[in-house]
């Protein structure tokens, strides 16, 4: 139940950090990206930010072996740069660019009510299971790891 309870607190958290810093606003968010023409460098300041207050955090666990309220940490171990990652971040950077939103702020954009996230969090629900289905097509297709490829 802890976990539980920890999950929510540090979820509206972060949903009121984002509301708070404009990350939900698309407005701000094109503005940011928007380096060639009327940039708008305020979210410079939310990603300082972000980063000073997590830095701690992960020091912290770096030196301990388990979570605080238990499991175990879930550490990526694929450090190489693929097709699939390249693809992948080609197209979150074609829709951030465009929509102006990423999943987080979306979700938390729900709470608004706003017609414009109720049709992209759909809208991202459905490329997440596209993404799904093809990745375990392409996984079955892919040789083993021990076998030749022909």
């Amino acid at each position: 139940m802890a976990v539980i309870l920890a999950a929510f607190a540090l979820g509206l958290l972060f949903g009121a950090g984002l509301a708070v810093s404009h990350m939900m606003d698309p407005v701000y968010v094109l503005g940011f990206l928007d380096i060639a023409g009327a940039w708008n460098p305020t979210l410079v300041a939310v990603m300082a930010g972000a980063v000073a207050a997590a830095a701690p955090g992960f020091l912290l666990a770096r030196g301990r072996r388990h979570p605080l309220l238990g499991g175990t940490f879930q550490v990526p171990t694929r450090r190489d740069i693929d097709a699939r990652l390249l693809a992948g971040a080609l197209l979150f950077g074609i829709g951030w660019g465009t929509a102006g939103l990423c999943p987080g702020p979306a979700l938390a954009g729900l709470s608004t009510g706003m017609w414009q996230f109720l049709v992209f969090v759909p809208a991202m629900l459905v490329g997440m299971a596209i993404h799904d289905g093809a990745g375990r097509a392409l996984d079955r297709r892919a040789p083993s790891a021990g076998s030749a490829a022909p």
